[in-house]
């Protein structure tokens, strides 16, 4: 296992970059400690998996360094960062017995066999696999291949970290959410450095003590997920993390004061900055039907279950509220509350108020 250094890194697939655009990592600079469980999350293109081939070496950056543990690897090929990765598809071999399977990346490395059967036999207890140990891995359904291929990443007992790129893309639905658990379960047991990929909020923040949200080839927030849901720094987690996502709203600022349609909003501690595009930032969460605010019209009502999804517009501008029975009717007129700790402004995309103290 081993801390994880990016410093001043950059790539672009083009021979001879011009600009930032060029560039499908802008500029990362980033700590993993140790025995961490990270997540790389974002929309696809957002650089998440040419940031992973970096670290792995399986890509070359155009600049900067890659430093496991403060020695440099960034020249170091694949095989000699001893690393184990776990991809979209299972890499497994069908014609082995899942013993086999589990046993390969040990006895390819001259692993003496009493090592070798007991550490298959703690990775398959802690997977739930020992009753199929003797079955052939084409026999297995997608989920089963899937926990032996994450079981073939984790039996090494000596690798710098444990990357997974998109491990269940291909899962069906419903067996999701066993593996996440399963996932983190084992993260929790063996302790190892793993980064797990993803476009998946869910996943990523199921996984994760701390999540790396990307856009465009830049980092625009790290945080824990609770950081993430509650202080977005940048309207794009505000809206990629949530479901619905933050509501991001038109405004303008006066005099220290901030307005959306005309209205005077209270927002979180005091406005910082100046000029550029300013934006309301607040959860549906924490909007609120009341008898005094800012008039709304409601537009649509959607009933999901533990709670109602309401969309509501305040002129042109749509507005969600998340709220606990769907207490009004499509075309209903209504007042909007926003609780002020959790109202923020945004300029330029980027939290522009203080925490309130």
């Amino acid at each position: 296992m081993a801390k994880i250094t990016l410093s001043n890194l950059k790539h672009s697939y083009l021979p001879n970059p011009s600009g930032p655009d060029d560039y499908a990592l802008k500029e990362i600079d980033l700590d993993w400690q140790d025995g961490g469980a990270y997540a790389l999350l974002g929309p696809s293109g957002c650089g998440k998996s040419t940031l992973l081939n970096i670290i792995s070496g399986l890509l070359h950056p155009s600049e900067g360094r890659i430093l496991f543990d403060d020695k440099d690897v960034t020249d170091l090929p694949p095989d000699r960062r001893n690393i184990a990765q776990v991809f979209q598809f299972p890499v497994i071999y069908d014609t082995m017995t899942v013993r086999e399977n589990l046993a390969f990346p040990l006895r390819n490395r001259g692993v003496a066999e009493a090592k070798i059967a007991e550490r298959v036999a703690e990775i398959a207890g802690m997977l739930e696999v020992e009753e199929m140990l003797d079955t052939r891995a084409a026999h297995l359904s997608p989920d089963n291949k899937q926990k032996i291929s994450m079981g073939r990443g984790l039996v090494r007992d000596d690798v710098n970290v444990v990357m997974f790129d998109e491990p269940l893309t291909v899962i069906d639905p419903h067996l999701k959410w066993k593996l996440r658990s399963k996932l983190k379960e084992l993260h929790q047991r063996v302790r190892a450095t793993m980064i797990y990929v993803t476009h998946d909020q869910t996943e990523a923040l199921t996984f994760a003590d701390q999540v790396v949200v990307m856009q465009e080839g830049e980092i625009v927030q790290i945080g824990t997920p609770v950081e993430l849901f509650e202080r977005p720094q940048h309207t794009f987690v505000g809206h990629f993390i949530g479901s619905p996502g933050m509501n991001i709203l038109p405004a303008t600022v006066q005099d220290g004061r901030v307005q959306f349609h005309g209205q005077d909003i209270a927002v979180e501690g005091a406005v910082t900055g100046d000029g550029g595009t300013t934006e309301l930032g607040v959860r549906p969460e924490f909007v609120t039907l009341s008898d005094t605010g800012i008039p709304a019209r409601v537009r649509k009502v959607a009933d999901v279950g533990r709670h109602a999804v309401i969309e509501a517009m305040v002129g042109d501008t749509a507005v969600k509220a998340v709220v606990d029975h769907a207490e009004v009717e499509q075309g209903a007129e209504v007042h909007l509350a926003f609780a002020t700790h959790q109202t923020r402004l945004y300029r330029d995309g980027w939290l522009s108020t203080e925490a309130a103290r």
